[in-house]
């Protein structure tokens, strides 16, 4: 066995194992956006001691000449052939910007969640009934398979009232003395990127507090496909996988409680909505079959199960509700979005996107549901990008280019990267004055020294290793956008925009025809319009029809909890959700390669 040394303290590896691998399996934080297969370039790490193998070809793309010399390397691609002491970079640990907010429409509230207290008729020497039997008396209904709750019963006796948990009509569980007063549920979105907790009060029908986090499940891989790589060829890799969110949930849960004086007991029921693949590694299913052909899940259905058996930490007797999906890729957050914007019952043309790492659409022809999704990759939340990053503080969101180049970071910061936005912004910029082509090739410098209009960039298009870049910052840290950078982005509009025109003619309407655009999710709502069309990603004839709303994956939990007939009816529009895959539409990659050129 040999050691791997990080700031004093020491872990035991068996040689063979690359670095990442090493890191990783003792959980020491480091990200791998392409989980490990060396294409990325973004597991940078300094190698202080220790005989490694030469830095390989694959390497070498990444890998600048000064970062060789300070022995910066990518550690998935790093074999320690003994004990090797190694330091982190500024390995993303910036605040993020977490998207927690979104549309909520007006619904009537009717909880599943209630309580119900009732005084104790104690058992008497002539009427000596047993504790089960006076329970079941005073509740008027039956005990099944209820041997948690027989246990409680000796404490609620030595009282003279006690408090009934129900679920819909179902007695989950009593507690001593009047606790009516104490009645919370919680919902969560699991994004593949981010995870979003909301503490609410069911007395009271209002959202109590929000807390998030960056999805702990990114360090193995950035996109659902490379998780489910991981959990199929990793050893124990859904275990780690399914540990972590259950660990993420967990640390939310307790903060929500702390921040609000809660007892974590006094929380009845969770509500999850995430995408399919997400939902199955919560469960510790296997999602292999979700990554290959035909692309079949192990479930879509609403499931309702205990949280203990999760090891959720709520009530001893809590529940865990989630929602329903529709296919391996319109999840049951995709549901949710449709719910809350009432796409089942518009009499309009709709059109719904929520945009990240997949884009799921879902297009109402006035009430009639039909869905698609398409694989946009991690570059448009800044991934796969050479001065990519997420939402942080210090990552470029804004850009503007003119007689100068006008950035904006997030907090106001110095720049250190830039995010989804950010890129988008740019390329939209270079788009609209022409220094990239139809084809996204950015022009030659020489070219734009001729052009009277925009000679004063051109000292910013940069050749290096027959490599060309677009530089935005120089100093104190170059920030560029690459050629291939634009390429990460051209494929995620490619496949959003193909999206679009495959949508409306399976649906035997036309771009014109479409009455609204709504976009959910992290990404979509730090987009301007103007940006959105610029890229391409939205048609311009869409450009006066755009509205943004948010967060509605958890939008759609909260409301589950707070309706019965909310949940009733997203059970119901995940049945009438049809979905089709692209790739069996005729005549859709030449569709794709058009939608390529800006």
């Amino acid at each position: 066995m040999s050691n791997l040394y990080v700031n004093d303290k020491s872990y035991e590896f068996e040689k063979g194992k690359n670095l990442l691998e090493i890191i990783q399996m003792n959980h020491l934080g480091m990200e791998s956006p392409c989980g490990g297969k060396g294409i990325c370039g973004k597991c940078k790490i300094k190698i202080l001691n220790g005989d490694i193998n030469n830095p390989t070809n694959e390497e070498l793309k990444f890998l600048t000449n000064e970062e060789i010399d300070n022995n910066i390397r990518l550690s998935c691609l790093v074999y320690p052939k003994g004990d090797i002491s190694i330091d982190f970079l500024d390995n993303d640990k910036k605040n993020h910007k977490i998207l927690t907010d979104g549309y909520m429409p007006e619904f009537n509230k009717s909880p599943f969640l209630s309580k119900k207290v009732y005084k104790i008729n104690k058992p008497t020497l002539e009427k000596n009934l047993s504790y089960e039997d006076i329970l079941i008396n005073t509740i008027e209904g039956k005990l099944k398979d209820k041997y948690t709750i027989l246990k409680y019963l000796p404490d609620i006796f030595e009282k003279d009232e006690f408090t009934a948990v129900y679920l819909d009509s179902e007695l989950i569980g009593i507690e001593n003395d009047d606790t009516s007063d104490k009645l919370y549920s919680l919902a969560i979105d699991i994004g593949t990127t981010t995870v979003v907790a909301s503490l609410i009060d069911i007395n009271s029908g209002y959202e109590v507090s929000c807390e998030s986090e960056i999805n702990p499940q990114k360090e193995y891989g950035l996109d659902v496909l490379s998780r489910i790589n991981f959990a199929k060829t990793k050893q124990n890799g859904l275990d780690i996988l399914h540990k972590i969110i259950i660990n993420c949930i967990n640390k939310l849960i307790e903060n929500l409680c702390q921040k609000n004086n809660i007892n974590k007991e006094n929380i009845y029921e969770v509500a999850v909505a995430a995408n399919t693949t997400m939902m199955h590694i919560l469960l510790g299913i296997s999602p292999s079959s979700i990554g290959k052909s035909p692309y079949s899940p192990v479930f879509v259905s609403s499931k309702n199960i205990s949280s203990s058996s999760l090891g959720i930490d709520i009530s001893t007797f809590g529940r865990v509700y989630l929602l329903p999906g529709v296919s391996s890729y319109i999840g049951a957050d995709i549901v949710a979005g449709v719910c809350v914007c009432d796409l089942h019952k518009a009499d309009k043309n709709i059109l719904f996107i929520d945009i990240g790492t997949n884009g799921e659409i879902v297009l109402s022809k006035k009430g009639e549901l039909t869905s698609c999704s398409c694989a946009a990759g991690p570059a448009l939340e800044g991934m796969n990008i050479s001065c990519g990053m997420r939402a942080g503080e210090g990552a470029i969101e804004n850009i503007k280019i003119g007689d100068t180049i006008q950035t904006k970071a997030i907090e106001d910061k110095d720049p250190i990267g830039i995010c989804g936005s950010g890129i988008v912004d740019a390329i939209s910029e270079l788009a609209r004055l022409k220094l990239i082509g139809k084809t996204g090739r950015i022009n030659k410098k020489s070219s734009v020294e001729c052009d009277e209009n925009l000679k004063h960039l051109s000292e910013c298009i940069v050749d290096e290793d027959k490599k060309r870049k677009f530089v935005l910052i120089k100093e104190p840290k170059e920030i560029s956008i690459t050629q291939e950078d634009i390429r990460q982005v051209q494929l995620a509009k490619g496949a959003i925009l193909s999206g679009f025109y495959t949508l409306v003619n399976e649906m035997n309407i036309e771009i014109n025809d479409l009455d609204e655009v709504i976009i959910a999710g992290q990404f979509g709502k730090h987009l301007s319009v103007e940006s959105l069309v610029g890229v391409g990603i939205i048609p311009k004839e869409l450009k006066e029809k755009v509205r943004y709303i948010g967060n509605s994956s958890k939008t759609g939990a909260v409301m589950t909890l707070l309706s019965k007939d909310i949940r009733n009816s997203m059970e119901n529009i995940a049945k009438d959700i049809n979905y089709f895959e692209l790739s069996t539409k005729e005549g859709y990659e030449r569709l794709f390669t058009d939608c390529l050129k800006f």
